[in-house]
């Protein structure tokens, strides 16, 4: 069943001409890519995410925090891109310049048609030397065993340092790149449409804070309220795979995927 859109919605991404997309965990978790918040299971179950999840942790047993990182990203290849992905590369198709701001690690995004969304929190698939910061290129890994292992780093070209995964890690700034292009972004555009995030992760969740006081209208998706309910001029209860498409559909007549 289709999701009903209020057509002030729609008449809002039908006008807009500088868009900015923010997306999180919501939106892939609907793809089956595991949140901080769900409970882990096999080897890591008796960990919590948050403390492997930390360069401390990379220092103390790199062999496990890898092997956690692989079980990840083995996970994110096994998931299919969903309607909610197909619909923000849709919105990029129609509205040249549109910019796709993701806390996401995966490549859902870039699997639907996305062109070069911004990682604010790096990528599960960008790994980087732990004492050079030299990019470095991923192992061809099988799909890892359901209840996971402890998996070595690879060793970097240039220095032999144990290679880490390329996400921002707790207690790490975020990419400076990546966090000043999603700012100037937001403050420039005329709308942004932000899509399964919390509203509680900073600075993250600054950014739709700062589209808004800056003059552009914040049209929230999320099945739940958030701290970004009080910003968002227009407050889409539901799942980014239904909601979105219905959005595009009901701005533009597209017929998406559902």
């Amino acid at each position: 069943m289709g999701h009903v859109v209020p057509p002030e919605a729609a008449a809002l991404l039908e006008r807009a001409r500088r868009i900015v997309v923010v997306t999180g965990a919501g939106i892939s978790a609907e793809s089956g890519v595991p949140t901080f918040r769900d409970a882990l299971t096999g080897l890591w179950q008796r960990f919590d995410a948050q403390a492997l999840a930390t360069p401390q942790a990379f220092e103390d047993d790199p062999d496990l925090v890898w092997g956690w990182y692989e079980w990840r990203r083995s996970a994110v290849r096994r998931a299919r891109p969903n309607a909610g992905h197909a619909a923000v590369a849709a919105i990029e198709a129609r509205v040249p310049g549109t910019v796709v701001v993701t806390q996401n690690v995966d490549d859902l995004h870039e699997r639907a048609g996305s062109t070069d969304p911004v990682h604010l929190h790096g990528s599960l698939f960008a790994p980087r030397c732990s004492g050079c910061s030299r990019p470095a290129s991923l192992p061809d890994v099988a799909d890892e065993p359901a209840g996971g292992r402890r998996v070595p780093p690879p060793r970097c070209a240039a220095c032999a340092a144990p290679v880490r995964p390329g996400v921002v890690w707790f207690g790490e700034a975020l990419p400076q790149a990546a966090l000043d292009r999603a700012v100037e972004a937001a403050a420039s555009c005329d709308l942004l449409v932000t899509v399964g995030t919390s509203g509680l992760v900073y600075p993250a969740a600054e950014i739709p804070q700062v589209a808004a006081r800056l003059g552009a209208t914040v049209i929230q998706v999320n099945p739940d309220e958030t701290p970004l309910d009080a910003v968002a001029e227009v407050n889409l209860r539901g799942p980014a795979a239904r909601v979105l498409p219905a959005l595009v559909a009901a701005a533009w007549g597209d017929t998406m995927p559902t």
